[in-house]
């Protein structure tokens, strides 16, 4: 627990094994704000839907994410979602330390600080609580009782959101050309909600909140409350999103660049921290099951549109995921098949 950032109380200068290289820090925090970042408004899929799936897959082409609007999750639960994560890192050290680095498990609850504190050279400024919430009756008896609405607002924020990402997931299969409920069943399987809390930093210019990466799962959907950190890798600048009020961030990930044989792409992104206030952001993740087969769908593939992938287990990619990140790789390399 003593390497939890945030109950460290305030940290007057950072420790050296925080500190990233000069090449890899956001030296520059004043990144332009990403003004023309897609929001689409998902209202309009009652009477301009062949419109709505058209803008979401070329955000989906161009930029690999987009701000959704109008999504039905209400501002209060929204809101709420942020404050039980918020509350959760401000609990005592007895409430969070049966959770602290328990098992790697996806199946568990589990409260650790940076990515993988033990196995870095150079820790990143983030502590992190996440948790399967997919069936939700088979999960809910495993997460904290305190807060004492923890279990209320998170349970119905993952229905929610589970709702919402099968929702777009279904307009995607659509705008792809696939059958329908292509995504349904193992591909969608799991769900994983995670709390990412990043205290203030007394020099946000010397670290990183996150590392430069893509997402390893189907879809990301990022409640990333009112501050910005966000910064997202666009023709090889980093530029941040500015948080809209009462918006998702969506962002595409690797399997979904798979199975839509690269039409899709997963975008590079990563998080910086500020000096003033800590920021907590709320991420519900879509994945599949791990013996789940991850390929280009067939539909999508033909002489003129060759496999640029081959076939591989979700979870043996999973395996090679975190090293090829760290090293600067990217984790699809080995399944490309080369022309």
């Amino acid at each position: 627990m003593d390497s939890l950032i945030s109950s460290r109380g305030k940290i007057q200068s950072v420790p050296e094994s925080y500190i990233f290289p000069p090449e890899t820090r956001p030296s520059d925090l004043v990144t332009p704000l990403l003004k023309t970042i897609p929001v689409i408004d998902l209202e309009t899929r009652g009477h301009r839907r062949n419109e709505l799936i058209q803008h979401i897959i070329k955000a989906s082409q161009e930029h690999g994410f987009f701000q959704l609007t109008n999504h039905g999750v209400s501002e209060e639960l929204m809101n709420d979602v942020l404050t039980m994560g918020a509350e959760f890192f401000s609990l005592p050290e007895e409430d969070k330390a049966r959770y602290y680095e328990t098992s790697p498990s996806p199946e568990v609850c589990r409260l650790k600080t940076s990515i993988e504190y033990a196995d870095e050279k150079v820790h990143f400024w983030r502590d992190n609580f996440r948790h399967p919430c997919h069936p939700l009756e088979d999960y809910i008896q495993l997460w904290p009782e305190n807060p004492p609405r923890y279990r209320e607002v998170v349970g119905r924020f993952s229905v929610e959101v589970r709702r919402l990402s099968l929702q777009l997931l279904n307009l995607i299969c659509e705008g792809l050309g696939l059958e329908q409920g292509y995504f349904e069943e193992r591909l969608s399987h799991r769900q994983v909600f995670s709390i990412n809390h990043y205290p203030p930093c007394p020099d946000p210019t010397s670290v990183l909140g996150l590392p430069k990466h893509a997402d390893p799962y189907l879809i990301t959907l990022l409640n990333q409350g009112h501050l910005p950190g966000l910064q997202v890798l666009k023709d090889g600048e980093w530029l941040g999103v500015e948080p809209l009020p009462n918006a998702f961030v969506v962002n595409i990930n690797h399997m979904l660049q798979v199975i839509s044989n690269g039409k899709l792409k997963s975008a590079d992104h990563r998080v910086v921290t500020n000096s003033k206030a800590a920021r907590t952001t709320v991420v519900s993740f879509i994945l599949p099951s791990s013996d789940c087969v991850i390929e280009p769908a067939k539909s999508l593939v033909n002489e003129h549109n060759p496999a640029l992938y081959s076939a591989f287990k979700f979870g043996d990619f999973l395996k090679t995921y975190a090293m090829h990140t760290r090293e600067g790789k990217d984790p699809l390399v080995d399944y490309m098949i080369q022309s």
